[in-house]
């Protein structure tokens, strides 16, 4: 797909669009264009400025300066209305389908008017039907959407937007829920797409896909365009840096780490929902001293609830679980007790209290503990300041300039609240909160760390959680990202309706058994053989 549109078919031109909120410049003067059967794709960490960007095309905000223009006429500002009538679809990461109603039901929301005395069915049965034999996305009209997999209801996505006129279709985080066989099959009808003439606008943080499946690239930075270039012969490298301003070294382990005993077991468990509906069965793993133990699967499938477990804020209906040969109360005050670090999926509303100061939530797990605490119960304030500044330097915690850990933690970006929470939970306080080099925790339980971070802040996370693994963690991370599951595991099992697959090594698992898996087939019939040895030690 890596032909050049030609440059003079231009179908949509952003011409100096700048939007400001208060103090923060989120686009700052951006020209791009867009032509005929090209494919952009559009990069940038996470607060560059592209969601502004594409909200300003699709009429949810108003540019402070600039226009738009799409086939030579000015697109009027602030009118989603206006977008689609100009042939703008747009397919969001998350899915806005109703899940009660009809495939065809959802892509006539919204297309008739209420005063019609009858409805089009017929005809609009008729252009769905058309649109998915032409773009290769067949789907039943009359089959309901919560009956479908991820993938299809992405094609009724795709098809609401075909089947009202889009020409330019921006697609946001387009693979974000897909199975890796469910993501060829996307790039196999964009490639159908562009080449009947549609245009695409690709958002995503995946350089390999952003590689495969584009013309061009533009990389926001900090609300500015820094670059424009052909995907071909671009690299993942020089893509990293520009986004980021500074190269960007993946992580690595420094040495292989010799696996030892299991730290966390878990046998015959089942977790039940508050009106007795089974959430999780049949769960069997274990994770070792000096392992990464991977949760891959589409979300979903009982991820969050295995997270919520392994942390103490839910109970097994049956089976056990046991941290270092002990059962452990399920409270998230035993699990912390019982040395389980917990990294949790949303930073900002369940890892850090955003209110309060940067320290008081550097300590925030640990105020009792006799390094803050004096033994009536008081907290030693300047223990904690001290312990909270040397994990600030330690970690590279940055923003905190001016009022330093003294600032109101929400202020930091996701990034640096990530840096915080893996301080918290890797750097041990020592006499009178000293950060000492102790021993790291026993457990890790990392769930989506690096969820809305830039590339750079990823390596970061990354290299520190295959460090804590070469010290002698057990480190079990749920990811639905299959590169960094791939980048971390030592050993990957997958999560399909409440259920965990066997956890085998790395190296017997293949971007298509991991897909098959994770869309609940067999994947490991040809490897039945192959035993969890960690199991059995």
């Amino acid at each position: 797909m890596h032909t050049p549109a030609a440059p003079a078919d231009t179908v949509l031109q952003l011409q100096g669009i700048s939007k400001r909120f208060g103090p923060l410049v989120a686009n700052d003067a951006i020209t791009l264009s867009l032509a005929r059967g090209e494919v952009l794709a559009l990069l940038g960490e996470n607060g560059a400025g592209k969601s502004t960007l594409v909200s300003i095309l699709f009429g949810h905000y108003v540019a402070d300066e600039g226009t738009i223009t799409v086939n030579g006429q000015v697109l009027p500002p602030g009118q989603p209305r206006a977008a689609l009538a100009a042939g703008i679809g747009m397919v969001h990461q998350h899915f806005t389908l109703a899940d009660n109603l009809s495939v065809l039901n959802n892509v006539m929301l919204g297309t008739e008017s209420l005063w019609r005395p009858f409805s089009r069915r017929a005809a609009a049965r008729q252009r769905l039907l058309e649109a998915g034999a032409r773009f290769g996305l067949q789907v039943k009209p009359d089959a309901r959407v919560a009956e479908l997999s991820v993938g299809e209801r992405q094609r009724v996505e795709i098809l609401k937007a075909l089947v009202r006129g889009a020409q330019i279709l921006i697609l946001d985080e387009p693979t974000a829920v897909l199975t890796p066989q469910e993501s060829d099959s996307l790039f196999a009808t964009l490639a159908q797409m562009v080449a009947q003439g549609l245009s695409i606008v690709f958002i995503s943080h995946k350089l390999d896909e952003v590689l495969r499946v584009s013309h061009r690239i533009a990389v926001l930075r900090s609300g500015r365009l820094v670059a424009t270039l052909p995907s071909a012969g671009a690299s993942k490298a020089q893509l990293a840096e520009l986004m980021v301003g500074r190269s960007v070294a993946p992580a690595h382990r420094v040495a292989a780490t010799a696996v030892g005993a299991a730290v966390l077991r878990v046998q015959g468990g089942a977790v039940h929902g508050d009106a007795g509906t089974p959430l999780l069965q049949g769960l069997d793993f274990t994770v070792h001293a000096g392992e990464v133990l991977a949760v891959a699967g589409v979300s979903g499938n009982g991820q969050a609830v295995l997270a919520e477990l392994l942390c103490g804020e839910r109970a097994l209906a049956s089976g056990t679980l046991q941290i270092a040969g002990q059962a452990v109360a399920p409270t998230a005050r035993a699990f912390v007790q019982a040395g389980v670090a917990r990294v949790p999926e949303d930073r900002h509303a369940v890892g850090v209290v955003g209110d309060l100061a940067l320290w008081e939530n550097a300590v925030l797990e640990r105020h009792a503990d006799a390094a803050f605490a004096h033994r009536g119960g008081l907290l030693k304030r300047s223990a904690a300041i001290a312990y909270a500044q040397q994990l600030v330097q330690r970690f590279d915690v940055r923003g905190t300039e001016g009022s330093g850990v003294q600032m109101a933690t929400r202020r930091l970006s996701g990034g640096n609240m990530q840096k915080l929470i893996l301080g918290r939970v890797l750097l041990a306080p020592g006499p009178r909160g000293s950060a000492a080099a102790a021993a790291p925790p026993p457990l890790i339980v990392a769930n989506q760390p690096t969820w809305g971070l830039d590339i750079g802040a990823v390596a970061y996370v990354h290299q520190q959680l295959l460090d804590a693994a070469g010290a002698g963690s057990a480190v079990l991370v749920i990811s639905e990202d299959l590169d960094e599951v791939f980048a971390l595991a030592d050993r990957i099992a997958v999560m399909h309706h409440g259920r965990l697959g066997p956890a085998l090594p790395r190296a017997e698992w293949t971007l298509a058994r991991i897909g098959l898996a994770m869309a609940g087939a067999d994947a490991h019939a040809d490897v039945a053989h192959a035993k969890d040895t960690h199991a059995a030690a």
